[in-house]
């Protein structure tokens, strides 16, 4: 479990298809005096994963078949936003991050915002995760956490409004978003859950809920 608060950017420096799935080695020297830890989890551009080796400043790790296939950006190199897993009383200054990508949204929208110093984002999400987002509500993009300004429903997704401020765009891989660009998405897990109340209390066509 994560909070969506970026510890550190690394780098994904090489990337090793392995049959379906994928053998990543990750830069992280920002984190050495963290105590990472084979078997630890982390999470990269918001997707947790393993720690299967530590060479170093760099850890390895692997992704499957599934995790690359709702994941973007995870199979090429390039920077990375990573945080490593919460620990029992710690605070959580942002919103509980389980690290399991809900699907990749695409940026539609990067310009300046009403506060020069910040950038207004405008990600699309698809419509599937469109019950999920809501004004004010919290959402994980690449791994960060971050409020939700405004929604606005299309027929082929969602597009949510998001305002990054100067030290988000500074400490994380937001600042280098571009128009076009695909980014990892995770909803409020309580959403989900919420959703899946509702549904199993509603009745069923012959009048019994379900």
């Amino acid at each position: 479990m994560f909070t969506g608060l970026v510890q550190a950017v690394g780098r994904i420096e090489r990337v090793e298809r392995r049959g379906a799935g994928a053998h990543l080695v990750v830069q992280a020297a920002p984190l050495d005096g963290a105590g990472l830890a084979v078997g630890d989890s982390i999470a990269v551009n918001g997707c947790c994963l393993t720690v299967t080796a530590i060479e170093g400043s760099r850890f390895h790790a692997d992704l499957s078949d599934e995790t690359l296939a709702r994941t973007a950006n995870l199979d090429q190199c390039g920077p990375v936003n990573l945080e490593l897993s919460l620990t029992v009383g710690a605070r959580i200054g942002g919103h509980l991050v389980l690290g399991h990508v809900d699907a990749a949204g695409t940026v539609v929208g990067f310009s300046a915002a009403a506060d020069p110093d910040s950038r207004e984002l405008r990600v699309r999400a698809p419509r599937a995760l469109a019950p999920y987002l809501a004004l004010k509500g919290s959402l994980a993009v690449d791994g960060v956490s971050l409020t939700i300004n405004r929604v606005q429903d299309l027929e082929d997704g969602c597009d949510v409004t998001i305002n990054l401020i100067p030290h988000t765009l500074d400490v994380t891989t937001l600042g280098q978003l571009s128009i076009g660009q695909r980014v990892n998405l995770e909803v409020d897990s309580l959403a989900r859950y919420a959703e899946r109340i509702i549904s199993m209390m509603a009745p069923s066509a012959d009048g019994k809920r379900t």
